[in-house]
């Protein structure tokens, strides 16, 4: 099987020219099949904040009202995606931006109201992903750039830009041999969260199994992680995380990040 380059690109990286211009031009030069996700979180709220829109958070989730659903699809279905997409296309890449309504590429179930009410968000699983549309697209050289939002009867949902990265590499797995990297500001899983030297280059089911009673993990790694072995253990070949500046190593052979395998 050919092989698919799924990656996830986040905040840190978004809110610095400089370092999405590097990271783009990177991104660019891979030749392999790729789909880019990316979040933007922090311009959303800036925006926000200057529209006098007030973001809230519960547990380290947005609350997704009306009005931040119409922040959240201009900045993220319009702003950054269409940056990113015109970037792009300057670095003969040919990008085309998608959320998860284009093409019916997404469908998403709104999130059920339990004990909090997270307003517009959208659920998603590997059945709900257009396959056929996707592999059409990878087929004909075209480089889908995917804003974290979904849909459902008629609504966009605002929709994690790490679950949307991890749900395509689970439906894509039955057609290539995908490598799913998740871009952050660390080198990537630390035995040590203070020592940037400490990276585990490799981190097999067994070995994550024996190093998690010890609490080595930090909190923060802890839901990647878990998005990382749910993702392998349903088809995905490989899961890399690792630092953004470390993309093209991390497309290769020998990595610099964390390579998560079974």
């Amino acid at each position: 099987m050919n092989k698919l380059f799924i990656i996830k690109i986040g905040g840190n990286v978004l809110d610095n020219p400089a370092a999405l211009s590097s990271f783009l031009k990177d991104f660019a030069s891979i030749k392999e099949p790729k789909i880019l996700i990316h979040g933007g979180g922090k311009i959303a709220t800036k925006l926000g904040d200057q529209l006098g829109i007030e973001s809230k958070y519960i547990n380290g989730r947005r609350i997704t009202d009306a009005q931040t659903l119409d922040v959240v699809t201009m900045v993220y279905g319009g702003l950054v995606n269409k940056q990113i997409v015109a970037t792009l296309q300057t670095l003969s890449c040919n990008a085309m931006g998608v959320t998860g309504a284009d093409g019916n590429l997404i469908k998403a179930v709104k999130r059920p109201v339990k004990d909090i009410d997270y307003g517009f968000v959208g659920d998603i699983k590997a059945e709900g992903v257009n396959t056929a549309l996707l592999y059409f697209l990878l087929q004909q050289n075209v480089v889908p750039i995917f804003a974290p939002l979904t849909h459902a009867d008629g609504s966009i949902l605002n929709t994690n830009a790490d679950t949307i990265a991890s749900v395509l590499a689970v439906a894509l797995s039955k057609h290539f041999d995908v490598r799913l990297i998740f871009c952050f500001e660390k080198k990537g899983v630390l035995m040590d969260v203070n020592n940037q030297g400490s990276v585990i280059t490799h981190l097999p089911k067994k070995r994550y199994d024996e190093l998690l009673p010890q609490g080595i993990f930090a909190d923060g790694i802890l839901p990647k992680l878990e998005n990382a072995y749910a993702a392998i253990q349903t088809g995905v070949k490989e899961v890399l995380i690792g630092e953004a500046k470390d993309l093209l190593k991390n497309t290769g052979q020998v990595t610099e990040g964390t390579l998560i395998t079974l």
